[in-house]
């Protein structure tokens, strides 16, 4: 293992911009200083005034692996991560077969042991009737449990409601919800049909998956938390309603807590007359006023993480009719620079962004010694260059799917290094296919 010394860098971290040097030693930060002098055998890398922030932790994502390994897989999704700055990824369960029991999770993790460049996590599944697995989870096996509490792939949504307050009352782990009412969903798509039959405009997907849908979804969340003290996670936050049910402020000691995503601060329902299905996803994309309001709830901490649910679809599935065209689209490789845009635009700090992306995920889910530049954690770092654009190409993607909704758009800032456990694993638009990342390990 190299050790390295990062000179002339602008660190970013726990609300603070300064210059310092970093030294990472056996794969870990051994010291921040100024002027720190190299060691014999250690490589100096000259940041040249970038700023160096901890790697961002996604705390959501869908990769594929198993059974759906022709849109994606661990191996190429976590290569996408690395090269976007992202150095631990958490994994959801909704998978062929569904992490729904311990001995899928633990295959999950085996395989990313194997393949994946980033260090990762992977949720259990909660299912209508896998009460006694969640019960028996250790809570270090996973960051989380992932309730669908809308329309889901497979056996995975749970909708019966003992079940639900059963999982609410004994879950040991936090639980992370997709919150759309899926009686709300069928209803719209019914009347859809019933004007256009199969040529259902792709306007009408934020009017389908409804702001009401997800309004109803989120508040029967939150009144199960509240009546059973639930740590809960309510992700991918779309509308300007919901941001007003959360309480600002520091995630440490809340215990309800949402995300939101980087696709929701940069797209609006304008941009389905260009992109169509390629940014079709549930929760849908909704207005310019949600995308605002979004914004500045994260801004304040009402919003406290921000991440991708990245989740990729060939595009030749993408480019069917809108009823037939799946949800989701891929994000990972680029969602810290698109994260980055707001700073630019003023209306996020870089601060802010680091607090949301870095140190609010490792805060929330107990991620030992990760997400934020301290001496003795594990060295994830991504060195961002705000001086540098950066033109998408289709032909430089590394998601399996071979497509990103950014295509032709350019960046303001360029990823110009990102190092997972001390390993530089990006640097200058070239991937280290040697790195192998770790398992999380959560300190409850």
């Amino acid at each position: 293992m190299t050790d390295w010394l990062i000179t002339n860098a602008e660190l970013v971290n726990e609300g603070r911009r300064f210059h310092a040097d970093l030294r990472v030693a056996r794969g870990r930060i051994e010291q921040i200083g100024g002027s720190l002098a190299a060691r014999a055998g250690e490589r100096v890398f000259d940041a040249n005034g970038r700023w160096l922030l901890p790697g961002m932790i996604d705390d959501q994502v869908h990769f594929r692996e198993p059974g759906l390994t022709h849109k994606a897989d661990i191996g190429s999704e976590s290569r996408a991560c690395v090269a976007g700055g992202i150095t631990s990824f958490m994994e959801m369960p909704n998978t062929k077969p569904p992490a729904t029991d311990r001995a899928a999770l633990e295959a999950k993790y085996a395989r990313a042991a194997e393949v994946s460049r980033a260090n990762y996590g992977f949720y259990l599944g909660a299912t209508n009737d896998n009460l006694a697995e969640i019960r028996a989870l250790d809570p270090k096996a996973a960051p989380g449990l992932k309730v669908f509490m809308g329309a889901s792939t497979g056996n995975m949504l749970v909708d019966d409601p003992a079940t639900l307050d059963a999982i609410f009352r004994d879950c040991p782990v936090p639980i992370i919800t997709h919150c759309e009412d899926t009686p709300t969903i069928t209803a719209n798509e019914e009347a859809a049909k019933a004007r256009w039959g199969d040529d259902i405009p792709i306007a009408q997907h934020p009017l389908i998956r409804s702001r009401e849908a997800c309004i109803k979804s989120t508040r029967l969340a939150l009144s199960l938390a509240r009546k059973h003290g639930t740590r809960l996670h309510v992700l991918h936050i779309s509308t300007a309603d919901e941001c007003a049910l959360f309480e600002p402020g520091p995630v440490a000691g809340k215990r309800i807590t949402a995300e939101t995503c980087v696709h929701f601060l940069h797209f609006c329902d304008a941009d389905y007359a260009r992109l169509g299905t390629l940014i079709k996803c549930n929760p849908a994309v909704k207005t310019a006023h949600d995308r605002e309001a979004i914004t500045r709830a994260l801004a304040e901490g009402r919003i406290d993480v921000l991440a991708t649910d990245h989740a990729p679809h060939l595009a030749t599935e993408k480019s069917n009719q809108y009823p037939r065209a799946p949800s989701g689209l891929p994000l990972v490789q680029y969602a810290l620079q698109c994260a980055i845009e707001r700073v630019f635009d003023g209306v996020l700090t870089l601060e802010r962004v680091v607090e949301a992306a870095m140190h609010a995920p490792a805060t929330l889910f107990d991620v030992k010694e990760r997400g934020y530049l301290r001496e003795g954690f594990h060295a994830d770092l991504v060195l961002v260059d705000p001086a540098r654009p950066h033109t998408v190409t289709a032909a430089e993607v590394l998601s399996k799917c071979c497509w990103t909704p950014f295509e032709g758009h350019t960046f303001r800032s360029s990823i110009a290094a990102t190092w997972v456990n001390g390993h530089l694993a990006w640097n200058d638009g070239r991937l280290d296919d040697d790195v192998r990342g770790m398992r999380l390990e959560f300190t409850r």
